[in-house]
């Protein structure tokens, strides 16, 4: 290992994280209070941590109070991110109107004012069984549907736009709980960050995975190299010290909002520092092959 750049006696290697192209949509949800906004928004980013098999990234960006809202009420902002726009326009469908047109008080608006136009209320509106009533404001369209507690209100569109999936970064620590509160401070700090979603549970991964298998219906398997009990019998990047690896997955609407979620989310895993278990910060990357987005850790973090 390189003695390079340190941070509170935490080594940063000298790498980069690698990611690829994606579409992103903004969607904003209401509702009578913050926790049933949550308890649609939460349904409507659920099984959408990776497009490998969820169709979708998803997750809450963050929260919005009334008098940033289109209907004044308290609302929560999530970001979906998928590979192309056919998907995107199911996985809106599928996601709204299974997860927050049945949610008790909930409406549900663009969070992007320009892009490419994906249908939102447009395919919802037939829920309503034709007593659906259509209204133009502020020159955009908004659908009515009545419901058994009134009514959900969606407008017609959502503005999908050029997004990026895949930023990262891993954290090596000694034992499992020293990697967990590590990863548990950086998520912590890196949901003050606007324009940026960590998609798995509770924003952290443990089974980070490499392109491919010795199982050919696999396209991804296990991270052999980062998993300590593989050590002796792989060709490890682990030294004896390492006990445990957790990544945290960045999706974001740009570069610079992924590059500053990976610098607070890198400063403040660092924090608990070498004293407390904390001995390298990394990132996982495919040689440069997969994705024209690299971003590089000691670029960032100075």
């Amino acid at each position: 290992m390189d003695k390079g750049m340190k941070i509170n006696g935490v080594h940063i290697d000298d790498t980069f994280a690698e990611a690829f192209p994606m579409k992103v949509v903004r969607l904003i949800i209401t509702a009578h209070n913050m926790d049933w906004a949550y308890n649609a928004a939460n349904a409507a980013t659920g099984f959408a941590t990776s497009v490998i098999a969820c169709g979708c990234e998803a997750g809450i960006e963050r929260e919005l109070k009334p008098k940033e809202t289109p209907d004044g009420r308290p609302g929560i902002a999530i970001l979906l991110f998928t590979m192309g726009g056919k998907d995107m326009t199911k996985q809106i469908q599928n996601r709204v109107g299974q997860c927050v047109l049945t949610c008790p008080t909930s409406a549900c608006f663009a969070g992007m004012d320009d892009g490419e136009k994906v249908p939102l209320g447009k395919n919802l509106r037939f829920f309503g069984d034709g007593w659906q009533i259509s209204k133009r404001f502020g020159g955009q369209r908004y659908w009515r549907v009545p419901v058994m507690d009134g009514e959900f209100l969606c407008q017609e569109s959502a503005w999908m736009n050029k997004g990026i999936g895949g930023g990262n970064f891993l954290v090596l620590a000694e034992t499992q709980a020293q990697a967990l509160a590590a990863c548990e401070k950086a998520i912590k700090a890196m949901r003050k960050v606007p324009e940026v979603i960590m998609p798995f549970p509770g924003g952290v991964v443990r089974s980070g995975s490499k392109v491919g298998s010795q199982y050919k219906s696999l396209p991804a398997s296990t991270n052999d190299a980062y998993c300590p009990t593989l050590k002796g019998q792989v060709k490890s990047n682990l030294g004896p010290e390492i006990g445990s690896v957790m990544e945290i997955v960045i999706d974001g609407v740009t570069e610079a909002a992924i590059k500053e979620a990976t610098r607070v989310g890198v400063e403040a895993a660092c924090s608990l520092g070498r004293k407390r278990g904390i001995h390298r910060i990394s990132a996982g990357n495919y040689g440069g092959n997969l994705g024209p987005f690299h971003f590089k850790l000691r670029e960032i973090c100075r």
